[in-house]
This record gives C-alpha cells, structure tokens and sequence, in this order.
C-alpha cells in the first residue's frame, strides 16, 4: 500500500512553530533564554490577560508564560538527561562547554554512539527546572521506520522546512541574524 501526501501528514504539519514554558519570574527567564541560548523576544498579542514573553530563533518560539502561583512552583530537581527535555543543535560542543563553566552553570554531559558515529550531549536547567540539551546530533542521519512498501515523502537527513522561512525572516529583521552567545557559530 502506497501513502500519499495527506495520509502520512494527515493534520498537514508543516513545522514546530513554538514551545510553552511555565516560569517563576517572566524577567530571570528572557535573561536565561536570551543571554544563554540567543533568543531574542518579540511582539506578543496584547489582548492576553495574563503575564508572558515570546522570544524567538532557530526557526522556533519560546513562549514563557508567569505562574500564577510562584511560590508553589516545582523546584529544580537534579539534572536527568531521560527527564522531558528541549534540544539544540549547535556547532562546537567544546564552545558550548567553555561557556557553561564561564557562567557557572551547572550541566551533565552524554554521549551516544551508533553505528561508529558519536553524538555528544550537554544537559543543564534553565532558571525554572526545564531541561535544556544542547547536542551535535545533525552528526546521525535520520531513517524513517517505514515499511519498503510505503512513499517517503522527505528522506533528507535533519532537513529542515523552517529553514526558507527563518531565512526569509531575518531578511525583515536583522536581530535575527546575531550570533547567539552560547551556540558557537556553525562551520
């Protein structure tokens, strides 16, 4: 049986256009989300009736929300890379590591090896407990699980359908260009 376009997409998904983060304080975590991982805010609708940011890059929105009771907001737990996590892609993982010991945040760090490639792992926190990965997975190709007998529809490795449009993007806005300063400029 062969899939066709609208089967094996049947929501017709083009793209992760943005994460929800719960946080304790909307400033402490632009500071994190844009002087540890280069996001940088944008506009967010006024008609919201409660208190958040949006920041932007990568092709993704980070979008923090307040809580409303920050008191009772769950405390960071110990760093477990199985814990839900968020994960980045970047360029130099010695970059990365130097600039997490510079801002003395603490991190873990993994290693994966299939198939004589390694992909190499950071883990740390941002300043409300979600779990950050920072990795050089691009390294491992991606196979789709598909019977031989189904159409793939995009097998090109980590390809990325964002990436025509984020290029459109920082054409309009040139902030989106900068080079974050946690992840090292890509080679």
């Amino acid at each position: 049986m062969k899939y066709e376009a609208q089967e094996y997409n049947p929501l017709r998904i083009t793209s992760l256009n943005h994460i929800s983060i719960g946080c304790k304080s909307i400033d402490k975590s632009i500071d994190f989300y844009e002087n540890v991982l280069g996001f940088f805010p944008v506009k967010r609708p006024r008609s919201f009736d409660f208190e958040g940011a949006w920041l932007f890059n990568y092709g993704v929105g980070i979008h923090l929300i307040q809580s409303e009771d920050p008191v009772n907001f769950p405390k960071v737990g110990h760093i477990n890379p199985k814990d839900n996590h968020i994960s980045f892609q970047c360029g130099s993982m010695e970059a990365v590591e130097a600039k997490l010991k510079q801002m003395g945040i603490e991190y873990v760090k993994g290693r994966v090896e299939e198939g004589g490639i390694h992909i190499d792992q950071v883990f740390f926190h941002d300043p409300d407990g979600t779990m950050i990965e920072i990795c050089n997975c691009n390294v491992l190709p991606v196979v789709p699980l598909i019977a031989s007998d189904k159409t793939i529809i995009d097998s090109s490795p980590c390809s990325n359908p964002n990436l025509e449009s984020q290029q459109q993007q920082q054409q309009v806005h040139p902030s989106m260009t900068r080079t974050p300063s946690l992840v090292a400029i890509h080679s």
